[in-house]
């Protein structure tokens, strides 16, 4: 076990870990930070995506010494009060059915609108593509990354 020095969503912390723990664990097991979910282990379906520096990574396959450093964000520091454009939209047009794949989604949608702040659906198709949702809810997810993107837009403008 070695002391690793991470800064979670806006916080410096310093967990016990083996340097070869993937991201994940040491986000939900050792921070206690349980929005990140376990979906498949092998970065296939996106239910582990987090930002690290400002890139969305599968947390699941991630060493936790890739981090060291370096700015880690999870679905709860993405917003203080779930009020960011992307989770008010997923809110306003009720998208998830269970709701286990949708942090990731979320996060996913995120840096999508980053680099793309007015994306086609076939943007938001290529880059959510590898995002799986066992109950299908491609099409609402793709419908509220579009009110996110005109969210952002109103906030940016008023």
């Amino acid at each position: 076990m070695t002391k690793i020095k991470l800064n979670i969503n806006n916080k410096d912390t310093v967990l016990e870990a083996d340097p070869q723990m993937p991201l994940l664990w040491a986000i939900r097991d050792l921070a206690g930070l349980k929005g990140t979910k376990y979906g498949c282990g092998v970065a296939q379906c996106g239910a582990c995506v987090v930002h690290l520096n400002g890139e969305a990574v599968r947390s699941c396959v991630t060493k936790v010494s890739r981090a060291e450093g370096k700015k880690v964000v999870t679905i709860e520091g993405l917003s203080e009060d779930n009020n960011h454009p992307v989770q008010k939209a997923w809110q306003d047009l009720d998208v998830p059915q269970c709701g286990y794949c949708h942090s990731g989604q979320i996060m996913s949608a995120v840096v999508l609108l980053r680099e793309k702040p007015d994306p086609t659906d076939q943007d938001i198709d290529d880059a959510m593509a590898g995002n799986v949702c066992r109950c299908g809810t491609y099409l609402r997810v793709r419908k509220a990354i579009h009110l996110a993107s005109e969210l952002q837009k109103t906030a940016s403008n008023g």
